[in-house]
């Protein structure tokens, strides 16, 4: 297939038998090997009490992972701009930027919390992620220097982060209006992602931070040398999702063998084999097919691949397999 733009973004996902930190210390451990394979970017991701993820404080973990590489671009996807006050994530990423020079990325997204509690300790509710396009104006503000404040962000104002806006449907028209590039998923629901692209290219808005729209598109894509192989790469991601789904709450890993060795309700069986599908996922022949397709259809500038599994080897070995029949 052509060669094509690859990233990653690893939400630090734990482990059953493994901890909070081992689990940010493979994300700085991935980051190394990406950039070695030549991928584009690495982010994190900021999620809030979630039993099964480590990454809650993304411009944090993104210092470390700037900090442990050399050349591979480092970002959030996305630090949930209704969680913060705009001058504050203009700061952090403006610290981020003076550290390390032309390899930040400020993805941003528009979530508040998956849960009333999470929502409640955060002080924020569900309406607040009505206001994210007033908080995005505001926060590309303080990079310009136009805050009718009189207050300056230091050390962000005069500084260019690219930004990015995460967006599932309403987001994108957002990304439009911005004259933003637009990070777009999943890979599960095609269609609306389509609808989604469409939308963002026939209403964007040429900006100071793009001069012409580019997508990114997200999801899982899952790599092996057998089709049942990288199958089994998805198999913990499913059932985690299957859990929390029937159980309230976001569990950590567990191995495939475990989960393939359940008795399952109903109900967990039909979300566990919905979790299993309409991802990119096979051997280097079929995902190259697959994934040649779809950039074809949305016209793609850059795929983020968002996959997590129990097994790091098998998952460092996808993107080895990925990289390989992405580079031309």
């Amino acid at each position: 297939m052509e060669p094509v733009r690859l990233s990653v973004l690893d939400r630090s996902r734990t482990r059953e038998g493994h901890t909070h930190p081992e689990a940010l210390r493979d994300t700085v451990r991935l980051a190394r090997e990406l950039e070695r394979l030549g991928y584009h970017r690495l982010w994190v991701s900021e999620h809030h009490g979630v039993p099964g993820v480590a990454g809650s404080a993304p411009t944090v973990l993104a210092a470390a992972v700037a900090g442990a590489t050399r050349t591979i671009r480092v970002g959030t996807g996305g630090v949930m701009l209704p969680n913060h006050r705009p001058l504050v994530v203009a700061e952090q990423f403006g610290v981020l930027e003076s550290l390390f020079p032309g390899r930040i990325d400020m993805g941003l997204g528009r979530s508040v919390g998956f849960t009333d509690g999470v929502r409640r300790a955060l002080g924020r509710d569900k309406g607040d992620a009505e206001d994210f396009e007033a908080q995005l104006t505001e926060l590309l503000g303080w990079f310009r220097g136009t805050s009718p404040t009189g207050v300056h962000a230091r050390p962000a104002e005069g500084l260019s982060v690219p930004p990015f806006v995460l967006a599932m449907g309403e987001g994108a028209d957002i990304a439009a209006r911005a004259g933003l590039p637009l990070v777009i998923g999943d890979l599960r629901n095609r269609e609306k992602m389509r609808r989604g692209i469409d939308l963002y290219r026939d209403r964007f808005r040429p900006s100071p931070w793009a001069a012409r729209p580019y997508v990114v598109i997200s999801g899982t894509i899952a790599v092996a040398g057998t089709p049942d192989e990288a199958r089994r790469l998805l198999v913990p991601e499913a059932w985690a999702m299957a859990y929390s789904r029937t159980h309230g709450t976001f569990p950590p890993l567990p191995p495939a063998e475990r989960v393939e060795a359940l008795t399952m309700t109903g109900k967990e069986r039909d979300l566990y084999e919905s979790g299993l599908t309409g991802h990119i996922a096979g051997t280097g022949e079929q995902v190259a097919h697959e994934l040649e397709t779809v950039l074809k259809e949305t016209g793609a500038q850059e795929v983020l691949v968002t996959t997590s599994t129990y097994d790091r080897d098998a998952l460092l070995d996808s993107y080895r397999r990925l990289a390989a029949i992405t580079s031309g």
